[in-house]
């Protein structure tokens, strides 16, 4: 017998050889049907494989994310059957799940596949689906396995298992189809009713551009074909939120070739937008006992090399600048940390001194590959809202915690309702990647580790995400559509300290190193207004919006009355505009609908006579009509009620 536990730590008993399909069954006939994957003792299984020692089981349904998981690369293989029937003679790569769905790269040859035959691959792949046919894993010898893929002139799958190890080989097979795979699949194909292929794009083997280019099908499928359509819808919709048409269409963004790729153009009403965030979290910062520091552009070489910044992406970013000087180097600013540890080092320090908050909207650069810059998202150069805090190890929980809190009063402010957070941790099997002492990391993970379950956050631990200097917890945040990003991040840093000397006189007067906590709650301030974008859809908080009001004249001779209106309002601080060219009045409120300005002030003759001006809301309609001040003391109770709500 052997003792398998459930993840409420409940410890059920069955014979060695027992399934996870079978345990599944035992808690429940209706819950059996509908679990699609396992993982045992960490490891992820097939529901069909024997469990022959005692452990730790977890069984996944599609509503989980590694369920999601298991049936995307399942999918990928009925991909892969549809393309070998379809097109005989092509080589198959590989084919993973990804975040939304799958991909295969596939070496055609001289066939030619495009955009038009997807179709028929999607109707032949749910051909094999409807086939139920269950996926077994078997394994294989090094050799087997090697003279299977050579007999078919597959060098990418041989190139494969020339860097495993013999005894590891697997195979995945189904109905006629098999491939090389490590595991981790639905119980059959049956499960999968609905697919949708939806792009053809180029990809490097092993995204390596010396490598020949395969083409890369990517795929999506659902239990059923409702999810699909959901889905679909959901595309849709982001398309019209996608920040890079909105950015546009309210004019706050733009790029240009001239200037050079992945380098945003702030237009006036975007850098408005910035500023009016930057003043929040400035105010937010200085009552947390934050102090604004400002730092160049560039740095020497040396500073680092010393950072291990050099060594770690130097390769990577942007190569030194030269100066006429013999020998002497600079380099584009990656990170804002090296210039603050100098700061700290501008003078001594006592415990008594400590903590010190040095914060900066520091804008830095990073040479991303052109193929990876996605609007603001991925770009070339970004201010982070950036700070570092210098503590005693004595201090770092508090600060930690305190920090945690300001992460959180910033997501509420803004909306950001639906999150949770990423332990991320070093890869304990390649300690090559990191810096510093396993002593320190350890520290740091703990500190971490112990904050986050004391504020009673939802975290999930990720090895291998910590940054090469120290752990990090990030905050993932949902946005309107139910995507993740990632925004917020806090690291605890115990290498920098020791890598640039930093001291502090204790108690003790004896000289100490302090702990450095770096911080970022927007992340960067270019990643932050385009999640913010499309999760508003360009309707931001009142307070927050570039133009509040558009007072639309009904012709050139209600100029002045317009005038009028907008002096009053500016007076009252509130952002306006007037509208007065000669178009249709039904053309300005169409216009002023589509930028997404909160208000429209009609103004005309009887409102002229009346002193009155007649109100529309945007996606709402009309308000009647009322004086300036009346509608001037509206927008405020908005804002004070928006206040209130999001503590701004």
């Amino acid at each position: 017998m052997i003792a398998i536990t459930l993840p409420d730590g409940s410890v059920k008993h069955f014979e060695a050889g027992v399934t996870p399909m079978e345990v599944a069954k035992s808690i429940s006939e209706g819950f059996a049907r509908n679990v699609i994957s396992a993982n045992f003792n960490n490891i992820t299984v097939e529901v069909s494989t024997p469990l022959k020692q005692d452990g730790s089981l977890v069984l996944y349904t599609w509503s989980s994310e590694e369920g999601k998981k298991a049936f995307w690369h399942s999918s990928a293989h009925i991909l892969a059957q549809a393309l070998e029937e379809l097109y005989p003679g092509i080589k198959l790569t590989i084919g993973p799940a990804i975040e939304n769905g799958f991909y295969y790269d596939v070496d055609f040859g001289d066939t030619s596949i495009s955009e038009k035959d997807l179709k028929e691959v999607e109707d032949k792949m749910l051909e094999i689906a409807r086939g139920k046919h269950e996926f077994s894993i078997r394994e294989s010898s090094k050799a087997d396995a090697l003279d299977y893929y050579r007999s078919q002139g597959n060098e990418y799958k041989v190139e494969l298992i020339e860097n495993l190890e013999d005894g590891t080989i697997t195979f995945c097979d189904h109905d006629t189809f098999t491939d090389l795979c490590r595991g981790g699949h639905i119980p059959n194909t049956g499960i999968v009713k609905a697919v949708k292929l939806m792009s053809i794009a180029g990809a490097y083997w092993r995204g390596d551009e010396k490598n020949k280019q395969l083409t890369r099908i990517y795929g999506i499928s659902f239990p059923k074909q409702k999810d699909l359509t959901e889905y679909l819808e959901l595309l849709e919709e982001a398309k019209k939120r996608d920040h890079r048409k909105l950015g546009k269409e309210l004019e706050l963004f733009t790029f240009s070739q001239k200037v050079g790729q992945g380098l945003p153009l702030w237009m006036p009403k975007g850098a408005a937008l910035r500023e009016r965030l930057e003043n929040f979290l400035k105010k937010a910062q200085k009552k947390a006992g934050y102090e604004m520091v400002v730092t160049p552009h560039i740095g020497q070489k040396e500073l680092y090399v010393t950072s291990g910044h050099y060594a770690k992406y130097g390769a990577d970013s942007f190569q030194p600048i030269h100066t006429p000087a013999e020998g002497e180097e600079f380099l584009l600013k990656p990170m804002n940390c090296p210039h603050h540890c100098e700061i700290y080092n501008s003078k001594p320090w006592s415990y008594k001194d400590l903590p010190k908050r040095f914060a900066e909207f520091g804008t830095v650069y990073r040479y991303e590959q052109s193929g990876e810059l996605h609007g603001l998202t991925r770009v070339r150069g970004f201010t982070q809202d950036d700070a570092h805090i210098f503590c005693t190890p004595d201090q770092l929980d508090a600060e930690f915690k305190n920090v945690i809190d300001l992460v959180l009063y910033v997501f509420g402010s803004l909306g950001f309702e639906n999150f949770y957070t990423q332990v991320s941790l070093r890869d304990p099997e390649k300690p090559e990647k990191y810096i510093g002492s396993l002593e320190n990391w350890e520290k740091a993970e703990k500190a971490i580790i112990n904050a986050a379950e004391a504020k009673g956050l939802d975290y999930k631990i990720e090895y291998g995400e910590a940054a090469f200097y120290g752990p990090k917890l990030d905050f993932m945040v949902k946005d309107a559509l139910g995507r993740s990003w990632q925004l917020g991040t806090i690291q605890v840093d115990y290498n920098l300290p020791e890598r640039f000397e930093l001291e502090y006189k204790g108690s003790d007067n004896e000289t100490h190193r302090p702990v450095m906590i770096h911080r970022a709650p927007f992340g960067s301030m270019e990643r932050f207004v385009a999640i913010l974008l499309e999760h508003t859809g360009g309707n931001f908080p009142l307070w927050l919006m570039p133009e509040q009001v558009s007072i639309l004249s009904l012709s050139e001779k209600y100029e002045k009355y317009a005038q009028k209106v907008l002096n009053l309002l500016e007076n009252d601080e509130i952002r306006a505009l007037v509208d007065n060219r000669n178009e249709t009045i039904g053309k300005k409120i169409r216009e002023a609908e589509m930028n997404k300005i909160p208000y429209m002030l009609i103004v005309g003759e009887q409102e002229e006579k009346d002193g009155t001006v007649s109100v529309r809301k945007h996606g709402e309609g009309d308000l009647g009509t009322m004086t300036a001040k009346a509608f001037s003391e509206l927008i405020h109770q908005e804002i004070k009620k928006e206040s209130k709500e999001f503590n701004v």
